[in-house]
């Protein structure tokens, strides 16, 4: 089985750059940012910069369809503050438009923060919305995932029942797919470092949501022990996850597990990328 590992990547330099840069970390995937996470304002590629990403593309062997865009950190789809939510619509059009111009698959959003309103309403606001994004935009093959998040504060989307109950109120759902955060899971009391426990988070993935819609995994080490709901991450094999049990290696050699592509959200630069795949690798014996 071929498995796809990678790290997420800076855009700084052009989309151009970012598969040859995949490439020097050891990496045959990547996930990137759409413009800059902090600010609202979104800039399509032109034509030749998006022909050229494409080229590359091909050029490193990168398939389109393992590679992941993270939305904005701003979008928050739930929010009770009208100006807010609607400038997260907005934003994730126009991130969609990228993503498309790229001849990229997936988005991956947060879904939201219901603050000061309720779960309920937050989950309905988040449906609506996704609903209303897919109809204004006319690339059909974009398929939005939903992330896991850190039981903290009002986040939405600790568990997957509460991914399932945004699912089930879009008119979209063959267009949603959710990404699976090794940390966040951790902080939410998912554990994943003995076979039993990786097949109890699938098993509960499958009743919940149905396997199928795991189309990606953030693997993510954490800074704090199973349950504590802080969402800081740790680079690979050094924090809490690869100190429990037997680590990362019940995850990491599970058949269902190994079939998504693995991206690396952890501090560091390439080079520190480049060494947490090398330690991947090793780690399963590859």
């Amino acid at each position: 089985m071929n498995v796809y590992i990678g790290a997420h990547m800076s855009i700084s330099k052009g989309f151009h750059e970012v598969p040859s840069n995949t490439r020097k970390i050891n990496a045959n995937t990547f996930q990137i940012f759409p413009q800059s996470p902090r600010i609202w304002k979104n800039k399509l590629p032109d034509l030749e910069e998006s022909k050229l990403f494409k080229e590359n593309m091909r050029k490193e062997d990168i398939s389109f369809d393992k590679v992941l865009v993270h939305s904005s950190y701003l979008v928050n789809l739930a929010s009770p503050r009208e100006d807010v939510r609607e400038k997260s619509i907005k934003s994730l059009i126009s991130q969609i438009n990228i993503v498309s111009r790229l001849g990229l698959k997936y988005i991956n959003i947060h879904p939201g923060s219901y603050l000061y309103s309720t779960l309920e309403e937050g989950i309905d606001k988040i449906a609506k919305a996704i609903d209303f994004v897919f109809n204004q935009t006319d690339d059909k093959n974009i398929e939005i995932l939903l992330e896991n998040v850190a039981k903290k504060g009002t986040n939405i989307g600790v568990n997957f029942k509460e991914l399932k109950d945004i699912i089930d109120r879009t008119a979209f759902k063959n267009k949603m797919g959710i990404t699976y955060d090794t940390c966040h899971g951790f902080d939410s009391n998912y554990d994943i470092t003995t076979d039993e426990s990786v097949e109890n988070l699938l098993d509960i993935i499958d009743k919940e949501l149905g396997i199928k819609r795991l189309k990606m995994i953030h693997l993510n080490d954490s800074k704090f022990p199973l349950g504590a709901g802080k969402d800081r991450h740790e680079c690979f094999g050094d924090g809490n996850i690869a100190k429990r049990n037997e680590g990362f290696k019940p995850f990491l050699r599970n058949k269902i597990i190994r079939s998504v592509p693995w991206l690396l959200e952890t501090p560091g630069d390439d080079e520190k990328h480049k060494e947490e795949i090398i330690k991947i690798k090793s780690l399963m014996g590859w």
